[in-house]
């Protein structure tokens, strides 16, 4: 049984996936790290050059590997909800947590975050916190209908979001 975790960008599915592993004696699997490791490219560069359609076929191959895995975490991309067939591969052997977080905080843990700044791309032409606004609006009801659990990631600490979820899962 895997546990995959889902939200929007600096939700912290990454940070607490890795100390949720840890704490669980499980794999951690990141598909965002995944797809880059295997295109040989920031996600910005595979932005430029294909497109969200090109993003997103490597995504769902991404997640089909890491759903066919064991005992892992996997940290799911932001839009991993978009697709159906991620969303039933995750099922198959995945409880799904989803961190949700408003998205004033989103935001600002996005603009902190310089590696990721120059990692990864603007989705819609707008950018900033109203992209976050618009997208988080769309996705949250994706979220909600996926999701096995649902944590509010907002205003805790990866290491407190961590030990919450060990004991539920």
């Amino acid at each position: 049984m895997n546990i995959a975790l889902i939200g929007y960008r600096g939700s912290g599915k990454s940070a607490v996936g890795k100390l949720l592993a840890a704490r669980l004696g499980m794999a951690f699997c990141d598909t965002d790290e995944l797809i880059v490791a295997q295109a040989g490219k920031t996600i910005r560069e595979i932005f430029a050059v294909g497109g969200e359609v090109a993003f997103r076929t490597l995504e769902r191959d991404a997640v089909a590997q890491a759903a066919a895995q064991d005992n892992t975490v996997i940290a799911a991309g932001g839009g991993v909800v978009l697709d159906p067939a991620n969303v039933a591969a995750l099922k198959r052997n995945a409880k799904i947590v989803w961190l949700s977080a408003p998205a004033e905080v989103l935001y600002q843990r996005i603009t902190a975050d310089i590696t990721s700044q120059h990692t990864r791309p603007n989705l819609t032409a707008s950018g900033g916190l109203e992209e976050v606004k618009r997208l988080l609006a769309l996705r949250t009801p994706l979220y909600q209908s996926v999701a096995d659990i649902t944590v509010e990631a907002g205003n805790q600490t990866p290491e407190q979001l961590a030990w919450y979820l060990s004991q539920m899962v």
